[in-house]
């Protein structure tokens, strides 16, 4: 069954923003099967069990196919074990094996009191966890453990790093390049270039055991559109991946004494996360079959959780996410729900 639910979630198509047909699906797959369903906007929140409460989250949009894909990316199609097709790898596998481990859950009546949050929005942001994760901390609800569906490969993700968008701006005199020097005009290009050398050296705080350092790397630039023409600002995108025991509000302070220009914050709440190695949901992972822990450098929801005992772990490859001819294999959906399943008892068991 999870082949086929899998196939009805990858053949709608769902990219961020336009996910009212894929949550219908998932809306409808758990009244069929009697499972208690609501809808918040276009998240899906199921639930089923009794005992102690774990959280599944994972997320229904997919990122718009390239143009490199060679076949309709909303038909699956099969190549011995893949499964070819858009989302199929990230990260409908991890939802079509959390929802088909939530139907045993129902089954059984336990052991674990498991909610699943199938959500939108998280290729690009919005109105996904972001809302549904704080409307279920304000009815009361408290998991001990919360496990966020991504394509691991079903290694353990213990830590993520955070992502802080910044922009650097140096501001000039905006004039004719050929007037610039007679004028005594001030070139922001410059001092731009000034700043992004006297960044490369900066220290942005302690390494990380699994994630290595906090890195600063400039993106898109922009100053003057004409050839010929000295720009009165000039600009840089900062990106910056963090790595726990770093706060964001401490980097920007710290970039800015290393300036002449602006600094502005453009996306700050994205904060690295740590689970502690010895949460419960970590052992039962490990114990369920899960390959060892790590530290994702991939942004994901488990930004959100900060302060709960969150894992990252899912069926398939993050290095196919995003790719033209996305896949999953077969047997990595057969092998997710099997963990999926485990991991419920797993965790019953150790909480």
């Amino acid at each position: 069954m999870v082949a086929e639910f899998h196939r009805a979630l990858v053949e709608t198509p769902s990219v961020s923003h336009d996910e009212t047909a894929v949550a219908d699906v998932a809306e409808a797959f758990f009244r069929d099967h009697g499972v208690w369903v609501e809808r918040w906007e276009n998240n899906v929140v199921a639930r089923a069990g009794s005992g102690p409460k774990l959280l599944f989250n994972t997320h229904l949009d997919t990122v718009p196919p390239t143009p490199s894909w060679t076949d309709d990316p909303w038909k699956i199609r099969r190549d011995g074990d893949k499964v070819i097709g858009l989302g199929s790898n990230d990260a409908k596998a991890s939802a079509a094996c959390m929802a088909l481990a939530l139907l045993e859950v129902a089954k059984s009546g336990g052991p674990c009191e498991v909610t699943l949050t199938l959500v939108q929005e998280e290729e690009t942001g919005g109105r996904g966890t972001e809302v549904v994760w704080p409307r279920l901390q304000q009815s009361g609800y408290r998991p001990e453990g919360i496990v966020v569906g991504e394509p691991t490969g079903l290694a353990v993700g213990t830590s993520q790093k955070g992502m802080l968008v910044l922009e650097l701006v140096s501001r000039g005199q905006a004039c004719h390049a050929a007037n610039a020097a007679e004028l005594g005009a001030v070139n922001p290009v410059w001092g731009l270039a000034a700043d992004l050398v006297a960044l490369q050296g900066v220290s942005l705080g302690p390494e990380h055991p699994q994630l290595g350092k906090t890195t600063l790397q400039p993106t898109s630039l922009s100053a003057a559109e004409a050839r010929n023409q000295v720009s009165d600002v000039a600009q840089c995108v900062l990106d910056i991946r963090s790595v726990p025991g770093v706060l964001h509000e401490e980097i920007v302070e710290l970039l800015r004494a290393h300036v002449s220009g602006e600094i502005r914050a453009r996306s700050i709440r994205l904060q690295p996360y740590q689970c502690p190695e010895d949460a419960v949901v970590v052992r039962a992972a490990l114990s369920a079959g899960g390959r060892g822990t790590f530290g994702s450098r991939t942004m994901s929801d488990q930004v959100f959780f900060a302060g709960w005992p969150a894992i990252k772990c899912g069926p398939g490859d993050t290095a196919r996410s995003h790719t033209a001819d996305e896949y999953v294999l077969e047997s990595e959906l057969e092998e997710g729900l099997m963990f999926y399943n485990q991991l419920v008892k797993e965790f019953a068991a150790h909480a």
